[in-house]
């Protein structure tokens, strides 16, 4: 297949401020750069302080808000709805952390309660902080980020796969909830791609059960501005017809 490039629809998000959380690095980072490039006001969340210090000082030449804070914190949450000065426009929620591949009978209680609370709680609370403000103004889009782990049960532990199949029913949920007042909600399901999100197999059962099945099936990894394309398409104008949808990224994993 030919090499995937970028290509920038310039001005799709002029005059929008666009909230994008784990904006410090991987897909967070590449769809921070991808809406700001099209001329969005972005709010890069980021639990690192200094990952948003250095996006912003690589791109001095767009418009990049730092907000950093751990969003399954309320207060952090607080902060980043306070930097939009009252308007967002879109979302995207792409903040996650990985699992060590346990299977139910091997999770701690802290992996389980850090695992949901980032990915799943943080984003509802997230959700519950600027659904008001895209009410009152009548149009908004949101996009989290599930996992093929949220569509099948092989791709990684307990506590990851459970917090992405909870993303994808928040997901539509809140379209049904939210569709008639202008409020888009969609997710986005990525496959293998190449980020800075350590995974390592701590399950002797997960190596014997899940290792062969991923050696089989696992597409090639994709770049992560490659899923950045998908979330800026969903989040924009472009997808004002799509709504509740769920769409893997995955390089046909999902129809494998």
């Amino acid at each position: 297949m030919p090499a995937w490039h970028e290509v920038v629809t310039p001005g799709r998000f002029d005059g929008q401020t666009v909230i994008v959380t784990g904006a410090a690095s991987g897909i967070g980072r590449a769809t921070a750069l991808r809406v700001a490039r099209e001329g969005g006001h972005v709010i890069a969340s980021d639990v690192s302080q200094d990952g948003l210090d250095r996006l912003v000082a690589d791109h001095s030449e767009l418009d990049l808000v730092p907000a950093a804070g751990d969003i399954s914190a309320e207060d952090a949450v607080r902060r980043v709805v306070a930097a939009v000065n009252g308007r967002v426009d879109a979302l995207a929620n792409v903040a996650g952390i990985m699992d060590s591949f346990q299977p139910v009978h091997e999770v701690d209680d802290a992996t389980w309660e850090r695992v949901l609370n980032v990915n799943l709680t943080s984003m509802m609370r997230l959700m519950r902080a600027v659904v008001p403000l895209m009410l009152d103004a009548g149009y908004g889009s949101i996009v989290n980020v599930s996992s093929e782990a949220g569509l099948r049960g092989s791709a990684a532990g307990a506590a990851y796969t459970v917090s992405k199949h909870a993303v994808i029913g928040l997901t539509r949920s809140s379209a049904v909830m939210y569709g008639r007042k202008g409020i888009r909600v969609n997710a986005i399901c990525p496959g293998g791609t190449r980020t800075n999100i350590h995974a390592e197999f701590q399950s002797q059962l997960a190596v014997e059960v899940l290792g062969p099945l991923m050696q089989a099936n696992v597409p090639p990894i994709a770049e992560a501005e490659e899923l950045a394309a998908g979330i800026a398409f969903l989040l924009s104008r472009d997808g004002s017809n799509i709504n509740g949808s769920v769409l893997p990224s995955d390089n046909g994993w999902a129809a494998i």
